[in-house]
């Protein structure tokens, strides 16, 4: 006779017959009339036979998964996700280096015969105020962050204050704790150059008459703050800003980076241009160490006519680290960026996720170009190693390393510090904004700029070489997405690899001359805005006198 369990005494149903009444609020299995299937089902539902049961189901499928996970490949990357940059170069290196006669000549590179009809300066429009000429007050604003950001601020508060018809007080430079330079504003710009090319459109003051800073005690931190939005309106100012100036006599505005909206009306947009254009100009320390470096650079050019290339990287520690893209560097790399974020956001990446998905800021074309990228870059497009390379960038995460499959690319690459002694750079050498403006200059003269990333730098230099140059920026701006799924393909054969690249050059060139359209910023797109219609002949004559003032050429 076969044994039975308690729980094949388990009835499958209930017993007919049974009063309904009686089995109300319980189930039929714990009937008193089935005292054996009780017994076993309180067996079950004791807790330690359940987690047993648990445990057991639980162990058994991770057994098969594991078994299923070695067979199984992992999924292959989303194109564009991983970089594999180095792979791809270490595959295309004799390509790379048989590429000695440039198939792009300086001189004739850019061949695009679009105009945007003829220019005329009109940045010595005066700016009307309705009713009583007589300031309202003084505007005091604070330009937060790097170099171009605080040109940005500095620019916008000459157009504010024309609009809310105040005295501006030159801009307060506000000390950052990535950029750590205390330079003041008179270390970076020619004061006076500022003040009076201002004159007649915005009146420029360097402090405040004391007889308006006696009600605030003598400390500029009691005069009332108004804290704004960032890209406010003009309209937001006219209506909160006015009232406030009329009241107090002086107002201030810190932070001031991003406050103003691009879209402005067309007396605030000159007014932009000609602060930027005309009313800043460098000191006469970083003009002549920029007039010094620019001529070695045109020198060490001379088998191409004085011309070269120059090349903006952003790839220093926190530039990679605010990234929060992976490269090659493996555990080592993370811990080092881990310790560059902490040093200079804090806790700001660990609260918002801005680490979740470092695959998808690669595909976004977010992460800064490697030197070997951008080397393969520019060999890709044709340009040979006797191509004249200016660097500008700041220090480069682990230099030595990273810098090396460019200088093999590129042997005849320079930087400030190869061109000049530490001598002459130690002036400049541990400021960060200084440094900035030097190596702006060479850029913004070089014959082609090539941007790897965003930011205000790029911004600005195109916008300043479209000014320049009858508004085409000269300028390599690639589509990063697309380099980020082209260098991770590592099976690609040079023929296609070059012919990407090729058609991404011509992007930049069909790209290089356009207007501004309304929702753009003028510091990137100046026409029609800051040089509405003049011939070449006087773009010419505008150029050579840029380049007396700012000891170039």
């Amino acid at each position: 006779m076969t044994a039975k369990t308690h729980v094949q005494d388990l009835p499958t149903r209930p017993p007919q017959g049974h009063c309904r009444r009686a089995s109300r609020g319980r189930p039929w299995y714990d009937l008193p009339e089935n005292p054996k299937a009780a017994e076993a089902l309180r067996r079950l539902r004791s807790p330690f036979l359940l987690f047993s049961v648990l445990l057991s189901y639980g162990l058994g499928l991770l057994y098969c998964t594991s078994i299923f996970s070695a067979v199984a490949p992992p999924p292959a990357p989303l194109p564009g996700s991983v970089y594999r940059s180095k792979e791809l170069f270490e595959k295309l290196l004799p390509d790379l280096l048989s590429v000695n006669s440039s198939t792009v000549q300086l001189n004739t590179i850019w061949t695009s015969r679009r105009k945007l009809k003829q220019w005329k300066d009109c940045t010595n429009h005066k700016t009307e105020h309705p009713g009583s000429t007589e300031p309202f007050g003084y505007l005091i604003v604070d330009a937060n962050g790097g170099l171009n950001q605080q040109r940005s601020s500095i620019c916008n508060a000459v157009a504010l204050a024309g609009l809310l018809n105040a005295v501006l007080m030159i801009p307060n430079f506000h000390l950052h704790n990535i950029w750590m330079d205390p330079s003041e504003f008179k270390d970076i710009y020619d004061e006076d150059h500022f003040i009076n090319t201002l004159e007649g459109h915005v009146t420029v003051v360097r402090d405040i008459p004391e007889m308006v800073m006696e009600r605030f005690g003598y400390d500029i931190s009691n005069v009332p703050n108004l804290k704004v939005k960032a890209w406010a309106s003009s309209s937001y100012y006219s209506d909160v800003a006015v009232p406030l100036l009329q009241e107090h006599g002086v107002i201030r505005i810190s932070p001031f980076a991003n406050r103003l909206s691009n879209e402005v009306p067309s007396d605030m947009q000159r007014l932009r241009c000609l602060a930027n254009y005309k009313a800043l100009r460098f000191s006469l320390p970083i003009a002549a160490m920029a007039k010094k470096l620019a001529g070695r650079m045109v020198e060490k050019s001379s088998l191409s006519g004085g011309k070269y290339v120059s090349i903006h990287l952003r790839f220093e520690e926190d530039m990679v680290a605010f990234s929060c893209c992976i490269y090659d560097g493996g555990m080592s790399e993370k811990v080092e960026m881990d310790s560059a974020r902490q040093r200079g956001w804090k806790e700001k990446f660990k609260l918002r996720g801005h680490c979740l998905r470092p695959d998808l800021n690669r595909m976004q074309g977010k992460c800064p170009l490697t030197p070997l990228e951008a080397g393969m870059m520019l060999r890709g497009m044709g340009f040979s190693n006797d191509t004249p390379i200016y660097l500008a960038s700041g220090k480069l995460y682990k230099e030595e390393t990273h810098l090396a499959p460019l200088l093999q690319l590129f042997p005849l690459l320079q930087t400030k510090e190869s061109l000049a002694t530490s001598e002459e750079l130690a002036p400049f050498q541990n400021y960060s904004s200084r440094m900035a403006a030097l190596d702006y200059s060479v850029c913004l003269h070089s014959e082609v700029f090539v941007t790897t990333q965003g930011g205000n730098f790029p911004h600005f230099m195109m916008g300043h070489r479209r000014f320049l140059y009858g508004g085409h920026a000269k300028t390599i701006k690639p589509n990063k997405p697309k380099l980020a799924v082209l260098f991770q393909d590592t099976n690609i054969s040079w023929k296609a690899f070059r012919g990407q690249l090729e058609v991404m050059l011509d992007e930049s060139e069909r790209k290089g001359m356009v207007l501004r359209k309304s929702s753009q910023s003028v510091y990137s797109f100046p026409s029609p805005d800051c040089a509405c219609l003049h011939d070449h002949q006087a773009n010419s004559t505008l150029f050579k006198r840029y380049q007396h003032h700012h000891g170039v050429g």
